[in-house]
């Protein structure tokens, strides 16, 4: 049987995938020693891929890493949508988005680090700066759908713009990431109960209007 076309795979898509992958193996080596501590050969030496075969597919350590915290990040920013489909009550969504911030701190405290590395060097390297600004914003975007989601639930009005609600919730996220890499037993069920106190917060005494 002959293979429809639709399901071949173009030299452009292998191209693509390749590069995906090398950028997932990079973003273990750049969580654990981070950005400016890293090289290519570090990366390469932790990593089935060589040193030859990364500058194959990325020019510089610069374009891997920017490549790897897109790819990573724009997985992050699509998170919480189920928690945001799914919830039904204010109750659910609140339980659902702690425990999903819970369990990506959890399990991927290394790349979040990294994602911080960068965006405070990005205020010192304005190669970064571009990349860290889209990625920025897909997270402020991501923390707006959650607020706005609660608020129907909750039939009020939000009381903050989306840089506000962005920067309580990252404020919160952030300390409680530098709580767990450092030992820091409570740490994660701390944010829970922020996220539970901080969401109400966030809107208005009044009902929505129509």
């Amino acid at each position: 049987m002959i293979p429809s076309t639709g399901s071949r795979r173009t030299p452009a898509d292998r191209h693509d995938d390749r590069r995906q992958e090398l950028a997932e193996s990079a973003l273990l080596t750049l969580g654990e020693l981070g950005y400016a501590r890293t090289s290519l050969r570090d990366i390469a030496g932790n990593s089935p891929f060589s040193h030859g075969v990364l500058h194959y597919y990325f020019a510089d350590k610069l374009e891997l890493v920017l490549y790897s915290i897109t790819h990573y990040k724009k997985v992050c920013a699509r998170r919480y949508d189920g928690v945001v489909a799914s919830a039904t009550t204010e109750a659910e969504l609140l339980d659902g988005f702690a425990e999903k911030l819970v369990e990506t701190i959890s399990t991927e405290a290394p790349m979040h680090r990294l994602w911080y590395d960068l965006r405070v060097q990005s205020m010192f390297d304005a190669r970064l700066r571009e990349t860290v600004l889209v990625i920025d914003g897909w997270l402020r975007d991501m923390c707006w759908r959650v607020v706005t989601r609660y608020s129907e639930l909750a039939d009020r009005e939000v009381a903050l713009d989306p840089d506000s609600t962005y920067a309580v919730l990252d404020g919160v996220f952030q300390a409680a990431l530098l709580g767990h890499v450092t030992g820091d037993e409570q740490a994660l069920p701390r944010l829970v109960g922020q996220v539970h106190g901080l969401l109400p917060m966030t809107l208005s005494p009044l009902p929505r209007t129509v």
